[in-house]
């Protein structure tokens, strides 16, 4: 029998171990010892490698392995996922993959062979290596030959139906994906850490390297979403990882690399097999999960990293959720299925840390957006990938995109004079062709003086400075985590969530009234000019104490600030795509209607050559010529 065993391991590559690669003395079948003196979780009175091989005859219908275990005959559902070019089908019966399958589908008991009948077996296999007939969560394989190309799969696949693997131990069977592929059933310990029959080293993603591109690649006008892993965050961060990943479990995230996010087996997402956290968060889309497994402020990374998904306690971007859940497939222009993941905004295969805020200025991504994707402001639909400023990956949805709302979770909405055809699109508000807009798709204006403004931009705390003043400025300048590290906090950066309305940065009031020139009802005399006061936001960039109140930008600042009106009543904050010969668009002005009114038969207008208004607010008519007068209004009485 001792001369037979021996044929079976030659036959079938026996205790075979990689060169260059560590061995290990003793049980090197490990789980797949099913014998009674073995160390697999089931065991029976069968020599290890009869519960698999036969010296003679075998199962028919198999490769040459002499197969010993009854074949499943189960029908499976494959991978599928829309970003998949190429196709899974059945695997075959008696090809590689259905020989594993014939133990870990769970449908044929364990020691049901054909030449020693069914062996009696004590134990169970171990819950994660039973996959039933839903492959749906595990990496795709048998597919439709031949096999397609694709910008995230290296070039050799298809041209030499080779692998990249330099070790080349990861490769096709017959031109094809198998598990074996991936895995060894005859040496467990060849990776020393990911104790998982894997035919390589495969700590930092050296494994799924083998076939997936991680270098810029262009295939049919598609790019390589994965471009630009080799020098992102999750490629190369050194903290510590306590919730391991199924497979995988090595110290750090750069050494789990892919297995951070992915699971090869099991993943309860499906299509591009998420990890997610455990347990799972209700209501949340997959990506969300993904990422918050460890962006969560909890213990399950070390040294601990920003908690973003605090911030979705707060006002919040819309995650997925229900009918409008993210697939990677979709148009980069969000039309119909308008959200905001984290994978919307960033790309997970190139993200990398920002070391330094000052490091990267307005417009430009900063390096936590890299490698994502946008849309150009020239015409509101050209794809852009990556994105290039920060503010083309924010016009997927706040450009032309057909999706956008007004939501009341967000806060109050001003009603604008002017808003052209469509009151959310900020291209043509903040576009270089609009009359007046803060200098976000465009350079600050050298033709109109601004002496309000300040040299550097305050920090949370209202008295530090923080970044210079520049010639552009970010939307997440004022769109942001109420607690950023930017500009002094501690919390994560970006518009992910705010105590603020309209998720911003610091407080800004809008001025209300019960109806178009009455009075308004929320006033803030005697002002408070500080960081906590209904000003903040402005104060950010303008001088408020010593030129706003002393009126050097114009006459009657500080009449009004005193009086308690706010800012939006006169301003708009984005920009003016439009404009009239009574409302030229100058300086940001175009008035709140739900606050003013029109002076009789004069429309709401405003003349900058004589500094002068004609409409009425809070009660007060204001003429063109200049002079104001109070107005009384009548109550209704219903009858």
């Amino acid at each position: 029998m001792k001369r037979v065993l021996a044929v079976i391991l030659l036959l079938s590559g026996g205790m075979y171990t990689p060169r260059g690669l560590a061995q290990v003395s003793g049980d090197v079948l490990g789980s797949h010892n099913m014998s009674l003196s073995g160390t697999g979780p089931v065991k029976g009175a069968l020599d290890p490698c009869l519960y698999c091989h036969v010296p003679h005859s075998g199962v028919q219908n198999t490769s040459s392995t002499l197969w010993s275990q009854t074949l499943s005959q189960q029908t499976y559902q494959t991978y599928t996922s829309t970003t998949l070019h190429n196709t899974t089908q059945q695997p075959m019966l008696g090809a590689d993959s259905s020989l594993c399958l014939s133990c870990h589908d769970g449908t044929v008991a364990v020691g049901q062979t054909q030449p020693f009948g069914t062996i009696r077996t004590t134990g169970n296999m171990y819950p994660a290596d039973v996959f039933g007939n839903n492959l749906q969560g595990s990496h795709p394989f048998s597919m439709k030959l031949p096999l397609v190309d694709a910008p995230d799969l290296v070039p050799s696949l298809v041209t030499s139906h080779t692998t990249a693997d330099p070790l080349k131990q990861v490769k096709l069977i017959n031109n094809n994906v198998e598990c074996t592929s991936c895995h060894t059933p005859h040496n467990q310990f060849v990776d020393l850490v990911s104790k998982n029959f894997l035919l390589r080293d495969s700590s930092n993603g050296q494994l799924c390297l083998a076939c997936h591109e991680p270098n810029q690649r262009t295939v049919n006008g598609q790019s390589n979403p994965l471009a630009q892993w080799l020098g992102s965050i999750h490629a190369t961060a050194g903290n510590g990882i306590s919730n391991a990943p199924v497979l995988g479990n090595y110290p750090t995230v750069a050494r789990n690399a892919c297995l951070s996010c992915h699971m090869p087996h099991n993943s309860v997402a499906g299509a591009r097999l998420l990890r997610g956290p455990v347990p799972s968060v209700p209501n949340m889309d997959a990506s969300t999960q993904n990422c918050i497994t460890c962006h969560n402020g909890g213990s399950n990374i070390s040294p601990a990293i920003a908690n973003v998904y605090a911030e979705f306690a707060k006002i919040s971007h819309p995650y997925p959720s229900g009918v409008n859940t993210h697939d990677t497939a979709e148009p980069a222009l969000l039309n119909n299925n308008r959200h905001a993941t984290c994978v919307d905004c960033h790309s997970p295969h190139a993200s990398m840390a920002v070391s330094s805020f000052s490091s990267t200025l307005p417009p430009t991504i900063r390096p936590s957006q890299a490698g994502a994707i946008g849309i150009s402001a020239s015409d509101g639909t050209t794809v852009l990938t990556p994105a290039v400023n920060q503010f083309e990956t924010c016009l997927r949805c706040h450009g032309t995109s057909a999706g956008k709302q007004t939501l009341t979770v967000f806060g109050y909405a001003p009603n604008r004079t002017l808003t052209g055809s469509d009151p959310l699109n900020l291209i043509p508000q903040m576009s270089s062709t609009a009359t007046s807009s803060h200098p976000v798709m465009h350079d600050r204006s050298s033709v109109l003086p601004q002496p309000s403004l300040l040299s550097f931009m305050l920090n949370l705390d209202g008295r530090t400075q923080g970044r210079a003043m520049g010639i552009r400025i970010y939307c997440s300048d004022c769109h942001n985590s109420d607690d950023n590290r930017e500009f002094g906090g501690t919390g994560p950066n970006g518009p992910h969530g705010s105590k603020w309305t309209h998720l911003l940065e610091r407080r800004y009031e809008f001025s209300q009234a019960p109806a178009p020139g009455q009075l308004i009802t929320n006033l803030f005399p005697n002002p408070d000019l500080s960081v906590n006061g209904p000003y903040a936001l402005c104060g950010k960039c303008h001088d408020l104490q010593n030129q706003i109140m002393n009126n050097t930008s114009w006459n009657q600042h500080a009449l009004h600030i005193n009086a308690g009106f706010t800012c939006s009543t006169c301003h708009t904050a984005h920009g003016m795509g439009a404009s009239t010969s009574n409302i030229t668009g100058e300086r940001l002005i175009n008035f709140d209607l739900n606050v003013v009114a029109p002076n009789g038969a004069t429309p709401v207008s405003y003349n900058r050559t004589t500094n002068s208004c004609s409409l009425v607010c809070h009660g007060t008519a204001h003429a063109s010529s200049g002079t104001v007068s109070t107005v009384t209004h009548r109550a209704v009485v219903r009858r």
